[in-house]
């Protein structure tokens, strides 16, 4: 699949909606393109403005994103977040990106949402639980074996 810009995406799955997107054979309300990333509106937003940003090149999680396109896309991210304040008025924004769970598109893109103190956003989040006696170390642990690997 080539991109308007020349460069070349691949994907396997005609329901990613990103990659079809990026290709101009889905509308969207796009914000920004890049050489490599593409900013567009979510067609069901959590609040106004919400807006998706992602690789144009197909790759599905943020662990499949290699450390030379991390780059590009995160600079649209932060873009993306500073005009929420600017343009939108929002006092800041969320970021967020799922992985595989609750990924409901097949290609990587980060979640942008303009966020105002008091918006109601709260119950968007999971129930926090504390750690017990000893928990947090190992979980620590865990985490930093699996860093060194």
């Amino acid at each position: 699949m080539r991109l308007q810009n020349g460069a070349v995406t691949t994907t396997a799955d005609a329901r990613d909606i990103i990659c079809r997107i990026a290709f101009g054979d889905l509308d969207a309300e796009i914000i920004a393109r890049t050489e490599h990333a593409i900013a567009f509106l979510d067609h069901r937003p959590v609040f106004y403005g919400h807006t998706l940003v992602a690789p144009l090149h197909h790759v599905e999680t943020l662990p499949d994103l290699s450390p030379e396109a991390l780059s590009p896309v995160m600079e649209l991210v932060q873009r993306v977040a500073a005009a929420m304040v600017t343009g939108l008025g929002a006092q800041g924004s969320f970021v967020g990106v799922n992985n595989t769970v609750s990924q409901s598109i097949p290609h990587l893109h980060v979640h942008v949402i303009p966020r105002t103190k008091g918006d109601g956003l709260k119950g968007f989040f999971w129930p926090r639980r504390a750690y017990g006696e000893g928990q947090a170390a190992s979980y620590a642990a865990l985490l930093r074996e699996a860093l060194r690997a």
